[in-house]
């Protein structure tokens, strides 16, 4: 391991930063520091990848660039797969070809064999191709063959749920959602993922089911199962594919029953870096630029699930070495991050956001992040923090970047301690990605481009191209395949400070930033769809508010059904009551394997 890290530095393909990075992060996350220099250093991972290879002397591949061959998936069991993180990807006469991630652990081979029945080849490959790897062809088997496999029959009831609930939540952590709705209907009970901020419905179980699996939610969760007319939070830790994800519920009683939302939380997502959020060169460099003063305020703004947390955390992680001090107070902290003191909101006990930043300021900080900055008294301790030598990072509910400045003067603050603290404001939205297996391009009609002012975006003469996804098995149909950050950053030079101390309106200051050279969120996102990123659909969906001019948005039937191939769309869903709830809980379970197995 070290000799290969000393080559890496050795090459200029690492630094001593880098290594130190990457060592906090696989310390806090107990894994194979080479792994996680992969995930974290997205810029150089295939560098150190192509570098890993040659010194095993293995071949290093690209799951985009193999055809799997889904026959394969008969050459080793599913769990043996998922329990070593390995993917059969193909055979050449007698060799199996199999993929492993930077970790590689050439102690199982051995035991490969033994599965395989055959001779095997270790390559190496990024641990997200391998995890998707095996999501793909394992997806592929029949519905009968993997309850054979994992389930058998199940006798006992109080068994058959605890399997239920966890296949649909190993099955939300696989498809990436960042929630699972668990809504009761006067019906049935209806179930949905939220995958790349848009729900997506997965077959319904029977209504009878509903207290069953919303008891084992509650049990999971330590809270009480005999409580349905209040409002009730917890949480609970699962592995799934080796990660541990946390899960954060909520219970609501409503008049069809008690809803449950269960809140994902992978902290592989935030360990990524700044370059994996979606800047622009230049909009990385600004923000880059902002988090490197000593001292000063930074501010992110934008609604609920535009990805403010996640880019907060990954500016702490850039900054986040052995010399710094950083501590955060949250509510709630939804990931721990290595070497930061992080601490948790409990109005019940007295520690708000104020007195617990008091509280910091007595533990010599040198960065301090404010989860939100709520009222007066939090901003204004917030505000003579970074006065007196602390760099402090919070968020704010605005729409845009210069609305802050006014959200500020409204609870109070005066304008020239806002002019004097603040750095940089950033204004954030997530806009899904097209799919890259079915993307396709077209040329938008003359009074979209008139519209939208394409040639504003363009070289003189150059045809204008956008780009959506037709819809594939990879993205479920969506056209849409994971999410992109579209970002508005206002840094805060003399002039725009003295605009602020003279009350100026927010036109005012945005239409000066912009002259400054600040693209407004609406612009960002429009280069984006321009560059074939995502579509002109989505900026105008997360970007509406402060578009001048919208596309009109399409009628949303309530009858929405998600992506299926055309076989499943013909199978009857089980509602009947004439049935054994045994039977039932067995019958919806094949149904969500087949729906699962359907998919890929």
């Amino acid at each position: 391991m070290q000799e290969i890290l000393g080559i890496l530095k050795q090459k200029g393909i690492i630094d001593e930063a880098d290594l130190e990075k990457a060592s906090l992060v696989a310390e806090q996350k107990r894994e194979n520091i080479l792994k996680v220099m992969v995930e974290i250093l997205s810029d150089k991972k295939n560098s150190i990848l192509e570098e890993i290879a040659r010194y095993y002397r293995i071949p290093y591949l690209e799951l985009d660039h193999i055809k799997l061959d889904k026959d394969i998936v008969y050459t080793l069991p599913e769990d043996f797969a998922r329990r070593h993180q390995i993917v059969p990807l193909f055979k050449i006469h007698n060799w199996l070809f199999v993929g492993m991630g930077p970790d590689l652990d050439f102690s199982i081979l051995d035991e490969i064999r033994h599965e395989a029945k055959t001779e095997v080849k270790i390559c190496v490959m990024d641990s997200s191709d391998v995890q998707e790897g095996i999501d793909r062809i394992y997806r592929a088997m029949s519905s009968a063959e993997k309850l054979v496999q994992r389930m058998g029959k199940i006798e006992d009831l109080g068994a058959s749920i605890v399997h239920l609930v966890n296949l649909i939540i190993a099955q939300a952590v696989r498809d990436r959602a960042s929630d699972i709705h668990i809504e009761p209907e006067p019906d049935k009970l209806r179930i949905r993922f939220r995958i790349d901020g848009v729900l997506h419905e997965i077959p319904s179980p029977p209504k009878s089911l509903e207290s069953a699996i919303v008891s084992r939610i509650k049990v999971l969760s330590n809270l009480d199962i005999a409580e349905t007319r209040l409002p009730q939070d917890g949480h609970f830790k699962v592995n799934v594919d080796g990660k541990e994800i946390d899960v954060r519920v909520s219970t609501l009683p409503t008049i069809n029953g008690e809803n449950v939302v269960l809140r994902i939380l992978d902290t592989s997502n935030v360990l990524l870096g700044l370059e994996k959020l979606g800047f622009s060169e230049q909009s990385l460099n600004l923000f880059r630029q902002a988090i490197s003063h000593p001292y000063g305020m930074i501010l992110t703004t934008g609604p609920t699930g535009s990805g403010k947390t996640t880019t907060l955390y990954s500016a702490l992680m850039e900054l986040n070495t052995m010399d710094r001090h950083i501590v955060t107070i949250e509510d709630p902290v939804e990931y721990r991050l290595p070497l930061i003191r992080q601490i948790q909101v409990n109005p019940k006990a007295g520690l708000t956001f104020a007195n617990g930043l008091r509280s910091i300021l007595r533990h010599d900080p040198d960065i301090i992040m404010v989860g939100e900055i709520r009222d007066l008294e939090t901003a204004t301790i917030a505000v003579q923090s970074a006065l007196t030598g602390h760099l402090v990072f919070s968020t704010l509910h605005t729409n845009d970047a210069p609305s802050a400045v006014t959200r500020l003067a409204n609870m109070g603050l005066e304008p020239y301690l806002i002019s004097a603290s603040v750095i940089c404001v950033m204004a954030q939205r997530l806009a899904r990605r097209i799919c890259p297996r079915c993307k396709t391009s077209y040329v938008p009609s003359g009074s979209i481009i008139k519209r939208f002012n394409l040639y504003n975006y363009v070289k003189s003469g150059q045809e204008i191209v956008l780009y959506k996804g037709e819809g594939c098995d990879f993205c479920k149909g969506t056209g849409y395949k994971d999410r992109i950050g579209i970002f508005e950053i206002m840094m805060l030079d003399e002039e725009l400070k003295e605009m602020i101390v003279r009350e100026t309106s927010v036109i005012e200051l945005r239409e000066k930033a912009r002259q400054k050279g600040m693209k407004i969120l609406f612009e960002d996102g429009l280069e984006k769809a321009l560059q074939g990123i995502t579509t002109l659909d989505e900026v105008t969906r997360v970007c509406e508010e402060i578009a001048e001019i919208k596309i009109p948005r399409r009628d949303i039937s309530s009858e929405v059904r998600p992506y299926v191939p055309e076989e499943e769309k013909k199978e009857e869903v089980i509602t009947s009551r004439n049935i054994p709830e045994g039977d039932e809980i067995d019958k919806y379970t094949k149904k969500i394997m087949n729906w699962i197995s359907r998919r890929g």
